[in-house]
């Protein structure tokens, strides 16, 4: 089983079975694995303040009620996975155009 030390060493895959392929032959290394989980206790949080229409804000609060969510806390899960989503979007194009 290879240790991955490095978070560039994980490819992007094309299909799920290759990922489970991949992972079935190599694991993280454990402080990659720590260094990976924030917790709020070591996160530095700080206040923004949000302008948005009340319509768009009562329509979040009652998805975030759906899912026993605080609203923030489902703000934040959704731009964490956006900003997740486009570095993933930038190695993919940088690896097909270099």
């Amino acid at each position: 089983m290879n240790a991955i030390a490095n978070w560039e060493e994980v490819p992007i895959f094309d299909r799920e079975e290759a990922e489970a392929a991949y992972w079935a032959e190599n694991r993280l290394e454990t402080r990659l694995m720590d260094s990976s989980v924030a917790t709020s206790e070591l996160s530095d949080s700080v206040t923004i303040t949000l302008r948005m229409d009340p319509r768009m804000l009562a329509r979040i609060k009652r998805i975030a009620r759906s899912r026993y969510l605080n609203y923030q806390s489902m703000i934040k899960q959704w731009l964490s996975e956006r900003m997740e989503q486009e570095v993933r979007d930038q190695r993919v194009n940088r690896s097909q155009n270099g």
